[in-house]
């Protein structure tokens, strides 16, 4: 596989900072190398320029950041859709959940039906009118929906990128009310560490497959490192208990290079400020790895 990796070190759609230098974290874990030992040739194009926060006006309290996260979303979406033209996959590295809005948009550019398997210990489903922090990074799933404030839906000029039911969100236990709501009401398939404990990772894989591969031309895999249990990845900003085991993650990565229909995917939410001794993104790689063809034997 020809992989295009791209780094997208945003820190406006989220308030803990540190995220921005979870791309460097990333690629300190070596994933460049590690990548090629598997057979696959890397071109790594190097960082988006994103503003700094401090240097931009917060805007709309339910909107934070919003225009510059539009504008970093456009370009990347560019980039994304560029690089599958060219026949490459694209793997990003965040960066902050908002990242996603540009990343996904470039894939459904040039595939009109796509799934996603969005793993994450938060939907990500708010709107500016649900979310109770205003941070862009949790209502980033919904606006590819074609679900929110129109500045985001509108991202490439075309809505929905994705639709709902080509949509599997993975890891769910941190849900807000008005999400729960918009959930429930666009019937988006929903995974949560309940359902995990009792069907087991491997039935939930192979349901979200099943979901997000059936009838699209592939899967964009969005990877929050936040859906992992906080024993296993500390250094992330919205860390919550309960989360994915060691094993359980890497199952699901398994599973999804198993099915052959990964496109393109997405790492997000490494913050080395929080973690310890970059065990976060040394995992992010390790996860990578698996997603991309690694097995034990």
């Amino acid at each position: 596989m020809r992989i295009r990796m791209i780094g997208a070190p945003m820190d406006l759609g989220a308030d803990r900072r540190g995220v921005d230098i979870g791309t460097s974290a990333i690629r300190y874990a070596d994933i460049n190398d590690r990548l090629r030992t598997l057979g696959h040739s890397v071109k790594d194009m190097g960082n988006l320029l994103i503003p700094q926060p401090e240097s931009q006006p917060l805007g709309n309290p339910k909107l934070k950041y919003l225009e510059p996260i539009v504008r970093v979303s456009e370009e990347l979406a560019n980039i994304v859709t560029s690089i599958l033209q060219e026949g490459e996959f694209p793997l990003i590295l965040g960066g902050d959940h908002s990242i996603a809005l540009g990343s996904i948009s470039g894939v459904a550019k040039i595939h009109k039906n796509i799934g996603v398997i969005w793993i994450d210990a938060h939907a990500d489903f708010n709107t500016n009118q649900t979310t109770p922090s205003g941070n862009i990074h949790g209502m980033i799933l919904s606006a590819l929906a074609g679900i929110g404030h129109s500045s985001l839906t509108n991202v490439g000029g075309w809505q929905p990128k994705i639709h709902t039911e080509s949509i599997v969100v993975v890891g769910a236990r941190d849900l807000d009310s008005g999400e729960q709501a918009l959930l429930r009401e666009h019937s988006i398939h929903v995974f949560t560490m309940s359902e995990i404990d009792q069907l087991g990772i491997s039935e939930v894989m192979r349901q979200a497959l099943t979901i997000a591969g059936d009838h699209n031309d592939g899967i964009h895999l969005s990877l929050d490192m936040d859906a992992l249990d906080p024993k296993e990845a500390p250094g992330v900003g919205t860390p919550v208990r309960g989360g994915l085991t060691y094993r359980e993650a890497h199952l699901a990565m398994e599973l999804i290079a198993d099915s052959g229909k990964l496109i393109s995917m997405d790492v997000v939410e490494v913050n080395p400020i929080l973690d310890r001794e970059n065990a976060t993104a040394l995992l992010a790689v390790e996860l990578v790895l698996s997603a991309l063809g690694k097995k034990i034997l």
